[in-house]
């Protein structure tokens, strides 16, 4: 199972690809789509053609998507539902399940605090991933969101086995 994470922005929007083997999590690659300057059309363009690219070299099975944050510039929060509506729109045109989280959902999964700073958020993928360096903020909040897209997913076949929901002894349930 390879997973594609979208950090969302209209100015650099990250990526990360982590993928699932033998129950092992494991750095496929990551990145940022940086769109430069220019009108907003011509940059929400640039994110719909590096996502098109990715998805053609690395093929993933599922795509996750952080969500939008609602920031005290109305001006800015628009932008950046523009950057992640046009991601989801190229995930949506190769026919990828799309799954979205909140940040703070993504950073108590992966960090243990739900307001984990960025520098902190580096740290813990660089860790659960085995890197060997620090990938930049924006590629840390992609491969953020794919490694918590995977432990959600882990997390559901456990609750459908019946783990979570009350005791399990001697495979009953109590």
């Amino acid at each position: 199972m390879l997973v594609l994470g979208i950090d969302p922005g209209l100015r650099r929007t990250g990526f990360g690809l982590v993928r699932l083997e033998s129950g092992q999590q494991r750095w496929a690659g990551s990145g940022t789509i940086q769109t430069g300057e220019g009108p907003t059309a011509e940059r929400l363009a640039r994110i719909v053609e590096g996502i098109d690219q990715l998805i053609r070299s690395y093929r993933p099975d599922e795509a996750a998507v952080e969500e939008v944050f609602v920031n005290v510039n109305p001006r800015s929060t628009l932008l950046l539902g523009q950057a992640r509506g046009a991601a989801i729109a190229a995930l949506a045109l190769h026919k990828l399940p799309v799954h979205e989280y909140a940040a703070m959902q993504i950073k108590q999964s992966i960090a243990g605090h739900g307001r984990a700073a960025k520098a902190q958020m580096q740290f813990m993928v660089q860790r659960l991933l085995s890197l060997e360096g620090s990938p930049t903020p924006d590629a840390a909040d992609a491969l953020a969101c794919a490694l918590h897209h995977l432990q959600s997913r882990k997390l559901g076949a456990l609750q459908a086995l019946g783990y979570g929901r009350g005791r399990l002894r001697s495979g009953k349930k109590r």
